[in-house]
């Protein structure tokens, strides 16, 4: 039983985790991309879509990242190019998002969907208890372990990731240094569409193997938290994410149970998890500074 609710936990916290870390990047760069779960239910209608077209799971979940890469472009040229304001930017990417996957998924609506296999890893699967937990999950699961790593790696220890840093602290100084401000950034944004797209796939081929409007529910908001919850620190946002996603499934099992409390409140809880988090954090308010990008969300006019 709880071998079950371990396993449902690990499939809930996943896309959270891998849609923070893509937003993680994009704020480090001094970039604020709301429009995350707009990049998100994409990434989900376009792998559920290319799955469903070659029979493919993994075309499925390329065509999700491509679908999330793509659509955050639409971002980076209005608010890096055009130098539009990035909330409001992001808010309209989000509505347009819902929209438009409703539109492209309509033919979809009511199929029977592909779901991605698991990778049994041998030997490593056959330990009690652990090896099903671990070793025998899906390929996005290992993805999401290996971007924690990663992005770790390429921001604390590559020279490139010292310079994302820099343009997030001040990109003026980055400028003045020889850093191309505005091409990172579009780096940046892209990897955070192309990892949201990457979440919306494992919504649409893992957690749940089909195609539903607006079935992202509000996680990519949660993503956004999360990214403030781990101060813009991958493996706090590991952590953070596995701990929404069992406030998540939690609420689940305690409908199921009965739990004398409306269902409405219930499903609530993840949701006001993420405000309790947030005023939390607020009366951290020092080290929150601290950690937060200086030119976060601050655009940047390059001399002409």
């Amino acid at each position: 039983m709880f071998e079950a609710i371990l396993l449902t936990v690990i499939t809930a916290s996943t896309p959270l985790v891998i849609a923070s870390l893509g937003e993680l990047v994009t704020e480090r760069a001094g970039v604020l991309n709301l429009g995350v779960e707009g990049m998100m239910i994409m990434g989900a209608v376009c792998a559920f879509a290319a799955a469903q077209l070659t029979g493919s799971p993994h075309l499925g979940i390329l065509a999700g990242i491509l679908g999330g890469a793509i659509f955050s472009l639409l971002f980076g040229f209005l608010t890096l190019t055009l130098v539009a304001n990035q909330v409001a930017t992001g808010l309209a990417l989000t509505i347009l998002g819902l929209g438009l996957s409703g539109q492209i998924g309509e033919a979809f609506v009511g199929q029977p969907g592909i779901k991605l296999p698991p990778i049994v890893i041998p030997l490593l699967s056959d330990i009690p208890f652990v090896g099903r937990v671990l070793f025998s999950q899906d390929l996005i699961f290992y993805l999401s372990i290996a971007l924690v790593i990663g992005i770790n790696w390429f921001l604390f220890r590559s020279r490139t990731g010292l310079q994302v840093r820099a343009i997030g602290d001040s990109h003026a100084s980055a400028h003045a240094l020889g850093i191309n401000v505005i091409r990172t950034r579009y780096l940046a944004v892209m990897f955070g569409g192309a990892c949201a797209g990457l979440a919306g796939a494992q919504l649409s081929l893992v957690y749940t193997p089909q195609w539903v409007e607006n079935m992202s529910a509000g996680r990519g908001w949660i993503a956004l938290a999360l990214v403030v919850f781990a101060s813009w620190r991958p493996w706090r946002v590991l952590a953070g994410g596995y701990l929404f996603g069992a406030v998540g499934v939690g609420q689940l099992h305690a409908q199921a149970f009965g739990v004398g409390l409306p269902s409405q409140l219930l499903s609530a809880l993840p949701y006001a998890a993420t405000i309790v988090v947030l005023i939390i954090i607020s009366h951290n308010r020092r080290t929150t500074l601290i950690n937060t990008p200086a030119s976060l969300g601050k655009p940047f006019v390059p001399d002409r």
